[in-house]
């Protein structure tokens, strides 16, 4: 009996996951065939300056430097410490489990392209984890800082799908 739930369960999973790539396929292309004016220079030098969360350190560094309470210097010591855990967890954990290829990037115009394509798996995406961590535990401590984190952080996720490195997926996960 066990094995006909398995096998009548099977073709609907299938769909489901057949039409979720078909949307996530949808939506990147729609991405790729859009122009933002003023974000084909922007976004991917956003996407590059968070490699390595190299962005995140610098803006620990400038809340703690900047805010005058003990609250901005930990807000900027938990920003880092989500980001090291989400990192670790997703590059590591992650990437490794799901191993997804990256999207082709036929569609995606040249001059939106990042210089150095990135050489691991797409799902889940790192910057966008780090992103998300990063601004998470500084608004946890702080909501002031977190406020001006937060759009950076989600255009830091955007600028991975309107690279082409990412589809919209790896960038929710």
């Amino acid at each position: 009996m066990s094995s006909q739930n398995t096998s009548s369960s099977s073709p609907t999973v299938g769909r489901v996951r057949n039409w979720l790539q078909g949307r996530d396929l949808s939506v990147f292309h729609s991405v790729a065939d859009r122009h933002w004016p003023g974000a084909d220079p922007l976004l991917p030098q956003l996407s590059r300056s968070a490699n390595h969360g190299l962005l995140w350190f610098g803006t620990a560094i400038g809340i703690a430097a900047l805010g005058s309470s003990a609250r901005s210097r930990r807000a900027a010591l938990r920003g880092v410490a989500s980001l090291a855990v989400a990192s670790a967890a997703i590059n590591t954990v992650g990437k490794g489990a799901v191993r997804r290829q990256r999207p082709i990037l036929d569609q995606v115009p040249v001059m939106r392209q990042l210089k150095r394509q990135p050489i691991t798996t797409s799902f889940p995406s790192g910057h966008a984890a780090s992103a998300a961590a990063f601004a998470t535990g500084v608004a946890l401590e702080s909501k002031g800082w977190g406020a001006v984190v937060a759009p950076v952080a989600v255009a830091v996720a955007a600028s991975r799908v309107y690279t082409g490195v990412h589809y919209p997926s790896d960038v929710l996960a």
